[in-house]
């Protein structure tokens, strides 16, 4: 990293200040944009998935699975993630790569400061009126605040704020959990975890990955039901056929 960019640009924040000196340094903004972009896409992929690989080999968890009777050993996983690091590195690394120099062509921009986001709505939202009266005011007590005073706050506020630290992760396993109830209650059209583990397990079937209605339109739903109903489809058809 350039340090001279790190200490002296005191004006960027710290996110900025590191992006700014990767670039300096690695003096190819195309490469720098690259590897950057590559090495996040792999860390967030098999980083997400590490949690799972642990989970898949505890037996506890297995009564929370779609086929809990089948669990992928070592070997399979092993040959799994070499296959998709071929494909990563064959396939979408050089989407990735050319990313940069597509994206400039059509005139955005990779420069610092980073463009400006509202990034404190709440705080933003609590200096309205009634609400700075109710709940906010009592944060602003002291005109110059020394370290303790972070926290100094109504409850209504620290609920508020501690939200953004509570709600992630419960959401998080909340839809993990039992995601193929949340599809089948509230979005019953949506192709979830369910539906196309049933196409995995059967191989024929099932073959929408959004929207359900796709296989029910076509006749190619691998659900149990839908096979009995083809299959009594075509011996109606074949004993109207012999009647003839």
């Amino acid at each position: 990293m350039d340090t001279f960019v790190l200490k002296y640009n005191v004006q960027l924040n710290m996110a900025e200040r590191l992006w700014a000196s990767w670039y300096v340094w690695m003096q190819n903004d195309t490469l720098a944009t690259g590897i950057l972009s590559f090495v996040m896409h792999e860390v967030v992929y098999f980083g997400r998935a590490l949690p799972w690989i642990i989970i898949g080999m505890i037996p506890y968890f297995d009564k929370w699975k779609i086929q809990n009777t089948k669990t992928p050993t070592l070997w399979e996983q092993a040959h799994c993630a070499g296959v998709v690091l071929l494909s990563h590195f064959t396939v979408e690394l050089p989407q990735i790569w050319f990313f940069h120099p597509v994206a400039h062509f059509f005139g955005m921009d990779f420069s610092v400061p980073f463009p400006a986001l509202e990034d404190d709505f709440p705080n933003l939202t609590l200096h309205y009126g009634p609400l700075y009266k109710a709940i906010h005011k009592l944060h602003h007590y002291y005109s110059a605040p020394f370290g303790l005073t972070a926290e100094y706050a109504s409850p209504i506020e620290t609920m508020i704020l501690g939200l953004g630290t509570i709600a992630p992760p419960a959401l998080w396993v909340y839809f993990t959990n039992d995601f193929h109830l949340f599809t089948m209650r509230i979005l019953p059209f949506w192709a979830g975890a369910d539906h196309h583990d049933l196409h995995h397990e059967k191989f024929i079937g099932n073959y929408a990955s959004s929207f359900r209605w796709w296989d029910k339109i076509l006749d190619t739903e691998a659900t149990l039901e839908a096979r009995r109903r083809r299959r009594d489809k075509k011996l109606a058809a074949l004993h109207a056929k012999k009647a003839q």
